[in-house]
């Protein structure tokens, strides 16, 4: 593989592979936008912009780093997110080309040197996206797009249906212009026998498109110590190393759409150091790396690590109407201070019905933490049972009775998080994300009173969940009274309007229907919910949604946070 060569001279006669302890797949598209900063259109708007410029130069690809594996066979070190694109964006483009025609003899030759000869495919993703690369992109024996199982898969089904739809508007000339623009683009390419040689270097090497993220620069400065110093056992812990990260891209692949990577390796280094107060994850582990043999560390948290991963996409793969307390913290979102205490849950084995208890007392105080919005810092009144909280130690206990603590001492270094803080911050406007799962548990609550035997209904269950302005934002044609509510004048305005007591769960499509209506519209089509039901009851003897029932109403729901959340 020459250093300076073309994208056609690069791929022809090689065979090169995304190593599976390489991230997946991670670029993304949105459909159709001209503007957007997605990867995905963006490499398709230079290519384009290049091909409508008046340039003499070819046009550049980039730079590719490679681990040789033999004299035709490459693994992709650094640029796996363009060459991806690139061989999605190619069969894509030879599919178009050959719904308008037959493919010319050069065009059969330079599918066969970038994309595949026979059985040979000159690029492969990670194993576990591999078959579906091949299904769905490259011979396009898959149609359907149902039941990917991973991000990183639906990610590579999306760019390649996004260039598919493009081109599909695409005549003959743009296609042959975009094939010759390709093959004889320029790039740089560094194939290196020295493993420990490649992963410096992507240490050191920053390409267009996602930044490495901390978790991908730690991986190549541990593999990197371990090449330094690992001694006599070098190979096989960088074979350890490897096997860990491969299993924890396959769980950032499956619970991508939930965490961060990132957050995940900060969450690792409050367990591993057992403090919630460690939060600098570069500068921690760059000075355990600085002293004399690392490699025990590099061991130690590499494995650390892939715990963390696999507990969490179990804890948020759990579905069971049985672990609904699971499902509501999820639910919740803005979860940092839990996730620590769920890892350990997990790493001791509690049973499940523990990990639900301590998920409830959990998702309390970070409610109360997210509605009462204080400066006070909550993480150090829980750092004591948190770090108390061990495999030698594994009770909840402590840990339940200091967030009940929380939530009714007076004692003025505990004290803002009481049930007093939390009524008075919930009197005015909530953050919506906030008052829909209020709005949520309220329903549950509702549903459940006087009855046994039934399921809690899962914060999902509402299609594209939105929050309704019972009595609306805006007056109705300017006639607020005549609509059914309350004269806006300023008191209105300022305390009933954007306040629990006005605030409706409803789905996007009964939202948008009705809108600012007049409140006897609104209320005939109240009948889907208890909610909806308690409100018709609530003004089952007026026609007017009034300052005392929206009072009467906000009073109803913060009784049952304050009592029960």
């Amino acid at each position: 593989m020459e250093a300076s060569s073309t994208i056609k001279k690069m791929l022809a006669g090689n065979k090169i592979v995304v190593p599976t302890y390489q991230r997946a797949y991670s670029w993304e598209t949105e459909a159709k936008k001209e503007n957007s900063t997605k990867q995905v259109n963006v490499f398709l708007r230079d290519l384009e912009q290049y091909n409508t410029s008046s340039a003499r130069t070819p046009y550049y690809f980039g730079h590719f780093l490679f681990e040789e594996i033999s004299k035709e066979d490459f693994a992709v070190i650094d640029g796996q997110q363009r060459l991806t694109t690139l061989v999605i964006f190619l069969s894509a483009l030879f599919t178009r080309l050959k719904a308008i025609r037959e493919w010319t003899d050069p065009e059969i030759e330079a599918r066969e040197d970038m994309v595949k000869r026979n059985s040979t495919y000159r690029f492969e993703t990670v194993d576990y996206d591999r078959q579906l690369f091949r299904d769905y992109v490259i011979n396009q024996e898959r149609k359907d797009n149902r039941g990917l199982q991973t991000t990183s898969a639906k990610r590579i089904v999306a760019a390649f249906d996004f260039f598919t739809n493009v081109l599909a508007e695409k005549d003959e000339r743009y296609l042959v212009k975009m094939l010759e623009t390709i093959s004889e683009a320029t790039c740089t390419t560094h194939p290196v026998r020295d493993e420990s040689e490649a992963i410096q270097m992507f240490i050191f090497q920053n390409n267009r498109g996602k930044k490495p993220s901390n978790l991908e620069i730690i991986k190549a400065q541990f593999m990197f110590a371990v090449h330094l110093q690992g001694g006599e056992a070098k190979n096989g812990l960088i074979e350890e190393i490897k096997e860990r990260f491969e299993n924890i891209y396959k769980s950032i692949s499956s619970i991508e759409g939930s965490i961060k990577e990132d957050e995940v390796l900060g969450y690792t280094l409050q367990v591993f150091f057992n403090s919630l107060s460690e939060s600098s994850a570069l500068d921690r582990i760059n000075k355990k790396l600085a002293v004399a043999d690392p490699v025990p560390f590099v061991k130690a948290f590499t494995q650390a690590l892939d715990t963390s991963f696999r507990h969490l996409t179990t804890f948020f793969k759990h579905d069971e109407p049985e672990h609904h307390a699971i499902h509501s913290l999820v639910a919740l979102g803005g979860y940092s201070l839990a996730i620590p205490f769920i890892i350990k849950a997990y790493t001791f084995r509690l049973p499940i019905e523990s990990i639900c208890q301590l998920c409830t007392s959990l998702e309390s105080v970070v409610l109360r933490s997210r509605v009462i919005g204080t400066r006070a810092d909550l993480t150090s009144r829980l750092n004591d049972v948190y770090s108390g909280f061990t495999e030698e130690t594994p009770s909840i206990d402590p840990i339940v009775k200091r967030v009940n603590y929380l939530k009714t001492t007076t004692e003025w270094w505990y004290a803002y998080w009481n049930k007093v803080e939390l009524n008075k911050a919930l009197q005015g406007w909530l953050h919506p994300a906030t008052a829909r799962f209020l709005l949520w548990k309220y329903e549950n609550h509702l549903q459940s009173k006087g009855k046994s035997g039934y399921a809690l209904s899962r914060f999902d269950a509402v299609t594209r969940p939105e929050l309704e302005h019972i009595a609306p934002q805006t007056p109705t044609k300017g006639e607020p009274v005549a609509a059914g509510y309350p004269a806006y004048d300023e008191e209105f305005r300022n305390q009933y309007i954007d306040c629990l007591g006005n605030y409706l769960l409803l789905s996007k499509s009964h939202n948008c229907s009705v809108g600012n209506s007049p409140f006897l519209e609104k209320r005939a089509s109240y009948t889907h919910t208890a909610q909806q039901r308690e409100i018709q009851d609530l003004s089952a003897e007026s026609n007017v949604w009034s300052k005392e029932m929206i009072t009467a109403r906000k009073a109803s729901i913060i009784e049952f946070i304050t009592e029960n959340l």
